[in-house]
């Protein structure tokens, strides 16, 4: 009898999680215009949203250093890092809430060639309505979200390189 109320205990926090995770990206798909952020890269540079609008598309990707399913995308990032680069999708892998000396030992530990950004006070976090990490969000050349989730997302990708 325990064990059956373990389990139900751990399916309703899974259902709990997912619906809430689906919540946010449905609101977010509604309005469509990502919101506008300012973060510092690792070398201390100010980085906007608003600097790629017109230019590029984006992919941001929310993470942080503790979490072993951002380990496994952020993986997947650093192997498609060059390819997206030649579709003109720039990445920005956003590190929520961590010092700046744990994620660049991270970086070097993994030998991630990444573009981090850092969401010290997880303010740009809080305005994407993230209920926690990783997270994806893909925004077309003119600022708005075409995709947002929790796995790398190709069918965006694709979509936004005509491919």
């Amino acid at each position: 009898m325990k064990k059956y109320k373990i389990i139900i205990i751990l399916l309703l926090f899974f259902v709990s999680f997912a619906s809430l995770n689906y919540a946010a990206q449905d609101s977010l798909n509604s309005f469509g215009v990502a919101p506008a952020f300012q973060l510092r890269d690792l070398n201390d540079r100010v980085v906007s949203l608003s600097d790629y609008k017109g230019k590029k598309a984006v992919m941001l990707f929310f993470w942080t250093t503790w979490c072993p399913y951002c380990r496994e995308e952020l993986n997947v990032l650093n192997q498609e890092y060059a390819s997206l680069a030649k579709d003109s999708i720039e990445l920005l892998a956003i590190n929520v809430e961590e010092p700046k000396y744990k994620v660049e030992k991270y970086i070097r530990h993994y030998n991630l060639g990444l573009e981090v950004l850092l969401d010290s006070d997880s303010l740009v976090t809080r305005d994407y309505g993230l209920m926690g990490v990783p997270a994806y969000f893909v925004i077309n050349k003119s600022g708005e979200i075409v995709s947002a989730g929790n796995h790398f997302p190709k069918n965006a990708i694709k979509e936004l390189a005509g491919k």
